[in-house]
């Protein structure tokens, strides 16, 4: 993925974290999706048509589009306040084609830090579909979710890249961080699980 495209993945993800947490407007989230969205979509066509037929800087610019269509769907439903689920569905979709380009980055281009990010990833849009689409009460650790992927997946990674300290980070911190992460996700899930007699109080209410 593009450089500068990373790092503002990072922006939008901590936009939208703010706001499954409860801490940004919809629709003040949804404006800023719409933006990062719109040079998520324009930045590949550009690189494409660029590459000479490059059949690797293609697909380096195919994952793109996954983000950019992800953010598009965001700002139209918040500003329109469409219903969910397509968008849940959609991110089904995402997430198990973000499994493929994780597969690609650790069999094809030896690229373990990026085949962790992108299973990360493929992690985060499972979640989205659970929350828009099955509509499981996940919100808030799903903002959770992506509040810490807004700066291990996308910020940071983009920061050291931008200036050539990426390949600084080794095996050795790339497997910590992520295992420490595991363990962040797992306390959060367990925090933030409604407790099962306030599932059963909704579920009689309802």
């Amino acid at each position: 993925m593009d450089k500068v495209g990373l790092m503002y993945v990072g922006a939008v993800l901590f936009i939208n974290s703010l706001m499954l947490l409860g801490k940004v407007d919809e629709k003040s989230a949804g404006v800023f999706n719409l933006f990062i969205g719109a040079m998520q979509v324009i930045t590949p066509f550009y690189l494409i048509f660029t590459s000479k037929g490059d059949p690797w800087m293609i697909f380096n610019a195919s994952g793109i589009f996954l983000f950019g269509l992800t953010y598009l769907y965001v700002g139209i439903s918040n500003l329109k306040n469409l219903d969910s689920s397509g968008l849940g569905w959609y991110s089904l979709w995402v997430a198990i084609l973000a499994l493929g380009y994780s597969y690609i980055n650790f069999a094809k281009l030896q690229d373990i830090k990026f085949g962790i990010i992108w299973l990360m990833w493929s992690f985060l849009w499972t979640l989205f579909y659970l929350l828009l689409a099955q509509k499981k009460n996940i919100a808030v650790f799903t903002g959770w979710v992506a509040f810490i992927q807004a700066w291990i997946t996308a910020t940071i990674p983009a920061f050291l890249l931008l200036i050539n300290q990426w390949d600084v980070v080794g095996l050795k911190t790339t497997l910590s961080v992520t295992i420490l992460t595991i363990l962040a996700f797992i306390v959060i899930y367990i925090s933030t699980k409604p407790s099962s007699s306030k599932i059963n109080s909704i579920s009689t209410k309802a």
